[in-house]
């Protein structure tokens, strides 16, 4: 607890944590890792622990505003596309689903809430991306199948598309998700087959997600 709490006042390196909280060199470091394997910490690109995202999935039940309005939004957007719909955070170099909504039946692209996939492929990813810092945009850049001027693309449309990035044979389209304050938050995303999806998604299925993230917004 001492060690959540020191990095939850301001992220922070082995010698700060060991200032903060006291404790000898091995013993903060020993602890600080244990709580990253189990993703209550994440260090960013600057090797500086962080608050990690199964924080906010433990309380995300009770106290999640986002969580709550993705039970009655996304439900409806997989009823009216009649794929799978999920829900990402972005968590350092990887983006998390935290909630998902699956058709009843038939082939669908099953991504299981904690699942955690990288930022470099996929229409998720790139509406996480496009809207996070410049330096952390810089960094995902490096190793992305995707480049600046998908970015500025994304920006500009709104939304994104992918077909065969994340996995072949799967085609996707998502839609950043802002808080009152106009700050993304989250990527909302329609996936499936590429058969049924189109090589085209976004003409097909943007408007619907765009509706989607908007009615999050509003329930935040």
């Amino acid at each position: 607890m001492a060690v959540l709490e020191a990095v939850a006042k301001e992220p922070c390196g082995l010698a700060e944590l060991c200032t903060r909280t006291g404790l000898p060199r091995a013993t903060a470091h020993r602890l600080a890792v244990g709580l990253e394997v189990h993703r209550l910490l994440r260090r960013g690109p600057d090797g500086r622990w962080r608050p990690g995202a199964a924080l906010s999935e433990l309380a995300g039940g009770a106290v999640d505003p986002l969580l709550d309005a993705a039970g009655s939004v996304l439900p409806r957007l997989r009823d009216r596309t009649g794929e799978s719909v999920q829900l990402y955070r972005r968590d350092g170099s990887h983006r998390v689903c935290i909630s998902t909504a699956e058709p009843p039946s038939g082939l669908r692209d099953t991504v299981p809430v904690g699942a955690r996939l990288p930022m470099t492929a996929g229409s998720g990813a790139k509406v996480l991306a496009a809207w996070t810092d410049p330096a952390t945009q810089r960094t995902l850049l490096a190793e992305a199948v995707y480049g600046e001027r998908a970015l500025v693309e994304v920006r500009r449309r709104g939304w994104a598309q992918s077909v065969g990035e994340r996995e072949p044979g799967v085609a996707s389209v998502s839609a950043p998700v802002r808080d009152a304050n106009g700050a993304v938050v989250a990527a909302v995303s329609v996936s499936g087959p590429v058969d049924r999806m189109g090589r085209r998604p976004g003409a097909r299925w943007a408007a619907d997600l765009l509706a989607a993230a908007d009615a999050l917004q509003t329930r935040l």
